[in-house]
């Protein structure tokens, strides 16, 4: 009985088979993207040391019972939710909250306002142009506490420079910094003034960013200077619009500086906001309390964060249409 060897081409793998399993190799990780990679380590490292590290931080200071004494030891109470109650519990967060929003709508709307209309004076060419536009960036240069210590001097209610000016012309001094009726409105005043130069010159820039042609257009149809700005400055300047109102209000929500050094939220919390009030519970007395001004300064961030939100989906509705 003969029996037949397997050949060897029955011996070899069947032709378009898949070899069989090996160890899985990992992707190399090209010269490119190590590139890449330390092109971004440096700015990963600044955002994760300078922005979550913080904001960790806080977030951990607000669920816990940090004083003095805890704050050094590192022992502190886990309470949770407690410090946003007491905060909201508290009889100053309506008072915070209502001088916070009236502080920054008003402060912003004229800002933008009186920013727009010196942009749009300075857009047109004229002698002293350059001069005049770098002396409306002095407010912008100062340190803040010089600013600020200067408007305290101002509206001094015995010798400061506008009670002055008002008896001059036969008025009543008024007591802008020790009157619960005009110390929000005397920080206000201060804060616009500041905040003008900022507008001024990203609206400016905006407005050098519109091609001429299209006002030559619009004055050979006839359109006043009143539609012209209706129908082109209004529209294509939107989007600059947009970014300048949203920085304004970031940074109006955490102006602290310029009300404390002014009237540090008095006289009875008459001028303090959500801002103030956190430094206050943190910094401003002989018994810091940690934990409640790190609750106050979260809403400010979760505030902001809503309208940056708002803002990023109106800006992809105007792209999209």
């Amino acid at each position: 009985m003969t029996t037949t060897q397997p050949t060897a081409s029955a011996l070899s793998p069947l032709r378009g088979a898949a070899p069989p399993p090996g160890p899985r190799r990992r992707p190399r990780v090209s010269a490119t993207q190590w590139t890449a990679l330390g092109f971004a380590a440096p700015l990963l490292a600044y955002l994760g040391f300078f922005y979550a590290y913080p904001l960790w931080r806080n977030i951990d200071l607000s669920v816990h019972d940090y004083n003095v004494r805890a704050f050094v030891q590192g022992d502190a109470d886990f309470v949770g939710f407690a410090n946003y109650a007491d905060v909201f519990a508290s009889p100053i967060f309506v008072t915070a909250l209502t001088n916070t929003v009236i502080f920054t709508l008003v402060s912003i709307a004229v800002q933008y306002t009186v920013g727009l209309a010196l942009a749009v004076f300075f857009r047109g060419s004229f002698r002293l142009s350059n001069t005049l536009r770098a002396m409306f960036l002095v407010p912008w240069l100062l340190p803040l506490i010089v600013s600020a210590s200067t408007w305290s001097w101002m509206m001094n209610s015995d010798n400061g420079l506008i009670n002055s000016v008002l008896r001059a012309f036969g008025g009543d001094g008024i007591n802008w910094l020790t009157s619960p009726d005009y110390s929000l409105t005397a920080v206000i005043i201060a804060n616009i003034w500041l905040g003008i130069p900022f507008n001024l010159v990203i609206l400016y820039a905006g407005l050098q960013n519109i091609p001429g042609d299209i006002y030559e257009a619009a004055s050979l149809d006839g359109a006043g200077p009143a539609r012209t700005f209706a129908s082109i400055t209004l529209p294509l300047l939107r989007p600059v619009s947009a970014i300048t109102l949203l920085l304004g209000l970031i940074y109006t929500l955490k102006v602290v500086d310029v009300i404390w050094i002014m009237t540090t939220g008095g006289p009875a919390n008459s001028s303090v906001t959500l801002a103030v009030w956190s430094y206050r519970e943190a910094f401003g007395t002989g018994r810091p309390d940690f934990s409640p001004a790190a609750a106050v300064g979260n809403l400010l961030i979760v505030i902001a964060l809503v309208f940056g939100f708002l803002h990023l989906r109106f800006q992809r509705r105007q792209d999209e249409s």
